[in-house]
């Protein structure tokens, strides 16, 4: 294997001497294993290092990698004047890994840009080892973290085709939520993401990083987790020799280091696979979620419309009613398209034009393809008929949805959504949607929904 050795490491421009100016003493162990990370690398003599930074360029469908002949960055907006880099950039890498990405329908975007605090932090500490060899920076994206480690896996063919030595270094920090007076404040789910993740990196248990719930990372906000899956994919099939460095909270931001080399091939550890094959969705006893299902597969599958001809449950032909349809695939939202007032004549048929909106017509997404049905979690909300309430009083985010309006603009949020705890929460995300200013008078309704969903 060409990848001969790997890390995970935090960013904080704080422990940069020239940034921190003595504050950096806080986070010392830190620091001293990011110089042993140095030390490392040096002994290692990589011809380039790869390194996947939270905060490099954002593309939310796709992965940004870094294009040109160089990249130049400083740490000026930290206070750092006479901190700067300029790289060189391994074109031979981006040009290949670009073309296989292509080749494997793996969406991608190379973009000549400056460098990102996630990439300088580590760079600064490898440079003061080992100042001589080439980079390539990789972003993340809002993609599930199943594409993070497929991207890794492209990595790895690369660098495997490629007569050249390579390290990858996954930046991220932990959560950023492990103090009440940090800067984001404290979660419990802060401290038990940081032990969680921790352990599984030092067992290296990368098929674990896979399994971690969005809501669950949601709350505890590491900017690292996609990172490291992305690390996971471009060390799959090799048996690794994990060694933890250190773990700090000092800062209410969580700071993890460790090393990772391969040792062996090992095919058993082809996570890919296994993974897939358990997230596939049997068809559901419902006959809602049942009818969104066989609506999903006729369209994308077999390019055919279903029609009231085809529902088969007659109690689905019996009311009208507003209905959302929410789709969901690896534990992210993949669309959700739905009306609050019936538009059909039947709520089988209401299903059937939400499923297929939900799937092909929703902005935030890419249309579904025919090759991602089969690992679809499908929701049907039966809506109330909205009613009028006078104040916030009358909300209840797990209890009742919201519909915001002011004029012609209208927003709506169903209830019960994970990451939604308040009533304020909810009305704001609500007057986002419908592009609503805090300017504007609004009135609100409230409904409740008949909610269809297998786990």
């Amino acid at each position: 294997m060409n990848i001969i050795g790997a890390f995970t490491v935090p960013h904080p421009p704080l422990i940069i001497p020239e940034v921190g100016r003595g504050r950096e003493n806080i986070v010392s162990k830190t620091i001293d294993s990011y110089n042993k990370v140095g030390e490392e690398i040096a002994n290692l003599k990589p011809d380039t290092i790869i390194i996947s930074s939270p905060h490099a360029p954002y593309y939310r469908n796709g992965f940004y990698i870094s294009g040109g002949d160089y990249l130049d960055g400083d740490m000026h907006e930290f206070g750092a004047r006479d901190v700067s880099f300029t790289e060189e950039v391994d074109t031979e890498f981006v040009y290949e890994l670009q073309n296989l990405c292509d080749k494997n329908n793996i969406p991608t975007a190379i973009d000549s840009n400056v460098l990102d605090h996630g990439t300088m932090v580590p760079l600064y500490f490898i440079r003061k080892h080992y100042p001589n060899c080439k980079i390539v920076v990789l972003g993340i994206s809002d993609l599930p973290l199943i594409d993070h480690y497929k991207f890794g896996k492209q990595i790895q063919e690369v660098c495997n085709k490629l007569d050249k030595k390579f390290v990858y270094v996954a930046s991220g920090d932990l959560s950023h939520k492990l103090q009440v007076d940090g800067p984001y404040g404290f979660i419990k789910e802060g401290p038990e993401y940081d032990e969680e993740v921790m352990y599984d990196l030092s067992q290296g248990l990368f098929n674990n990083l896979l399994e971690y719930k969005e809501a669950f990372l949601d709350k505890a906000a590491p900017c690292g987790h996609p990172s490291f899956c992305m690390m996971a994919g471009a060390l799959d099939s090799y048996n690794v020799r994990p060694t933890f460095y250190s773990h700090e909270d000092k800062t209410g931001v969580g700071y993890g280091i460790l090393s990772f080399y391969p040792i062996e091939y090992d095919s058993r550890r082809n996570f890919e696979e296994r993974y897939l094959e358990s997230h596939i969705v049997s068809k559901s006893k419902d006959p809602y979620i049942r009818l969104a299902q066989e609506t999903i597969e006729a369209f994308l599958i077999d390019n055919r419309t279903l029609t009231v001809n085809d529902i088969k449950d007659k109690e689905l032909l019996n009311d009208r009613a507003g209905v959302f349809v929410s789709i969901h695939e690896f534990d992210k939202l993949r669309g959700c398209i739905g009306t609050f007032m019936p538009t059909r004549s039947s709520i089988g048929e209401e299903i059937i034009r939400n499923a297929i909106a939900a799937s092909t017509e929703d902005y935030r997404f890419e249309p579904i393809k025919a090759s991602e049905v089969p690992y679809l979690d499908i929701n049907v909300d039966i809506l109330s008929i909205p009613e009028k309430i006078a104040s916030y009083d009358e909300l209840d985010p797990k209890k009742y949805g919201v519909i915001v309006s002011s004029g012609n603009k209208r927003g709506l949020l169903l209830p019960d959504l994970d990451g939604v705890d308040t009533v304020e929460e909810q009305v704001r995300i609500a007057k986002s949607k419908g592009n609503i200013t805090d300017l504007e008078e609004i009135e609100l309704q409230r409904f409740t929904v008949t909610r269809h969903k297998d786990n």
